[in-house]
């Protein structure tokens, strides 16, 4: 196992929180809260070792040139895929109101 952290710029929080996705049906989980205004934070528990840089290239991608809500992001990971990933937490947003 092994835990990241990731932080980006990020505007005002979010009003609401969820959670999607399920860790013991081989998914993944993710938990959205609202964060602390102008940071979006990224914590990630996966059971893939050295995978970072994989983890940092999705959340680039995803935020780059955006300005996201101030969110507390936790990933609980079973190996998902980055697909799997980004659609688990576009589901997240959406639940929350962010485009």
């Amino acid at each position: 196992m092994e835990t990241l952290s990731f932080e980006f710029p990020a505007g005002q929080p979010p009003r609401g929180r969820t959670l999607v996705g399920c860790v013991g049906s081989g998914d993944l989980e993710v938990l959205i809260e609202p964060g602390q205004a102008g940071k979006l934070t990224i914590k990630v528990q996966t059971s893939v070792n050295g995978a970072e840089q994989r983890w940092q290239h999705l959340f680039a991608r995803m935020f780059d040139g955006q300005k996201p809500p101030a969110m507390a992001i936790d990933i609980h990971d079973f190996g998902a895929t980055p697909g799997v990933v980004r659609l688990r937490l576009e589901q997240g947003f959406e639940e929350i109101g962010h485009d």
